[in-house]
């Protein structure tokens, strides 16, 4: 059987890739979420990785819900108020939270449509760059659904309430260039392009030393739920330790000495 996620790793980098184009790569597939959860527990528990891409086979990011399972009333949409709710938490909620904490940055490369859940997953990740062919969707109302999976949380942050709330409220689709100009996206490129312009991003950030990557995104993590003077005492704990690693004194000297640093983790 076709591995309904692929994880595949070069260097420091891996690229997670939602490989179900059969049916848009849905969301609302309980083996597709659990292989997501436990790629991200894996990029967790592997110091080597120091960069993440996620992006979907065939023409598609990811339609979110399979219309099929919501007609059917199958997957997480099965039995009553009760069982639908822990569809929600044991499948698509698994995700979010999996995604959102995940240690090292993660870039999404939307190659196509990416509705629903597939546009609140490219919420999830910190970077996202989109293909021309890529188009976003909080289409939730037009099923007669709202998100269900932290996207009324995760949206706004990304592109303010008053756009969130359009894209909500109209469930219309907006093209690469609009999630561009909005600030969905950083960067809009051809599709041929796309993961050859992840992968050089995730090289780039990939040449950083490991845990301080880490601790920097948690940094930023934090700093979106928690007051400065929070922020600040958690900043002053992170730096002290920064401050007592090889890796910043190999930063330190690199600079220094004009040379191109070894970064081994410690």
């Amino acid at each position: 059987m076709t591995e309904k996620l692929l994880y595949d790793q070069d260097g420091h980098v891996v690229t997670i890739t939602f490989n179900m184009p059969e049916t848009r790569n849905a969301l609302t597939d309980m083996d597709l979420c659990a292989a997501i959860v436990d790629a991200m527990h894996r990029i967790n528990n592997d110091a080597s990785v120091r960069c993440a891409i996620v992006t979907g086979a065939g023409k598609a990011f990811s339609s979110g819900g399979n219309l099929k399972h919501m007609q059917e009333k199958t997957s997480i949409f099965g039995g009553d108020a009760i069982d639908a709710k822990d569809g929600y938490r044991n499948g698509i909620q698994r995700v979010a939270k999996a995604m959102w904490e995940c240690e090292v940055p993660l870039i999404a490369a939307v190659n196509g449509p990416s509705y629903g859940a597939g546009c609140d997953t490219t919420c999830m990740c910190d970077i996202r760059i989109a293909s021309t062919r890529a188009t976003f969707a909080e289409n939730f109302v037009r099923v007669g659904l709202i998100s269900g999976d932290g996207g009324a949380w995760l949206l706004p942050r990304q592109i303010g309430l008053s756009r969130a709330a359009e894209m909500t409220f109209t469930a219309e689709p907006v093209d690469a260039e609009t999630a561009l100009s909005w600030g969905l996206v950083s960067k809009v490129v051809e599709p041929d392009e796309l993961l050859n312009e992840a992968r050089d991003l995730a090289s780039r950030i990939a040449k950083n030393p490991p845990r301080h990557l880490r601790m920097a995104k948690r940094l930023m993590r934090e700093g979106l739920n928690n007051r400065l003077d929070t922020v600040l005492e958690l900043a002053a704990a992170y730096q002290g330790a920064c401050h007592q690693t090889r890796d910043h004194e190999e930063a330190v000297a690199s600079l220094l000495e004009k040379r191109d640093a070894e970064f081994t983790g410690r």
